[in-house]
């Protein structure tokens, strides 16, 4: 069996002094494909720099990327960062957007630390509709306006909204909307009873498999080769065999990395 892990950052210090290590572990584990997600402008050299790493080395698998700038560092980001952003994907033609998004969990945001998330999003989301690139959405307690985003902008070519945590409408809202679902490490906790429930109901061709490493997890590191882990819970939930996740999702990852983009 063969997994993607559509959400690591293999570029985090937490991961990157133990790289090789880390990637053997997950190629042992069936893991050979990666995308890995920036989060701000200082990151995305490091991030680029794993393709050619990937490279010249092939025990470390197939890793993809996306460049983008998290709604946590939306405070932070001048026009001039947008350009970048442009002439660094332009520069990488394989490239997606992200991880972008909005984040409204922290109930103490002002309204205008809100709006400027939905600024910061909708910039990267038109970045990408233009260069018909796929995005890596992040969401928390921010599905509606997502949506409204989406819309607005006129964003058609699809991606995933990863570390999904919400209830069975909103994924049904967002795989209208063109994108996958990120079922990843909530998963590993026996109490997060609504991504089960969401799980349970999704289509084969609704979802991707992810850990978000090196995050997710309490008092230890994450690691891409907990994907086999999850893909057995993901497994047990549908009723099916951990064969058909695999190749469910991988079916799906395909789709995302094919050259046609969603029109």
């Amino acid at each position: 069996m063969n997994f993607t892990d559509t959400h690591c950052h293999l570029a985090d210090p937490a991961l990157r002094e133990n790289l090789p290590h880390i990637l053997t572990a997950a190629r042992e584990a069936g893991v050979g494909r990666f995308i890995v997600p920036a989060t701000r402008p200082q990151d995305w050299q490091d991030v680029a720099d794993l393709v050619q790493r990937s490279s010249e080395n092939l025990l470390w698998g197939n890793i993809h990327i996306a460049l983008g700038i998290h709604p946590w560092f939306s405070d932070d980001v001048s026009e001039p960062d947008f350009q970048r952003l442009e002439q660094a994907l332009q520069a990488r033609p394989t490239a997606w957007v992200g991880e972008i998004g909005l984040d409204f969990y922290d109930k103490t945001q002002t309204p205008s630390q809100r709006e400027r998330q939905i600024q910061v999003f909708s910039r990267q989301l038109a970045i990408a509709q233009t260069l018909r690139r796929r995005v890596i959405i992040h969401n928390l307690k921010a599905t509606a306006a997502i949506s409204a985003a989406v819309k607005q902008t006129g964003f058609a070519q699809g991606g995933i909204v990863h570390a999904f945590s919400g209830s069975v409408e909103e994924a049904r809202v967002l795989t209208k909307l063109g994108f996958k679902i990120g079922i990843g490490s909530l998963l590993l906790n026996p109490n997060a009873r609504k991504i089960r429930e969401t799980l349970k109901t999704l289509n084969d061709t609704d979802f991707v498999l992810e850990t978000d490493s090196p995050y997710m997890l309490k008092n230890e590191i994450n690691t891409p080769a907990n994907i086999r882990q999850i893909a057995a819970i993901a497994a047990e939930i549908r009723g099916v065999a951990v064969e058909e996740i695999a190749e469910a999702t991988e079916q799906n990852v395909e789709m995302l990395l094919a050259a046609e983009k969603v029109v």
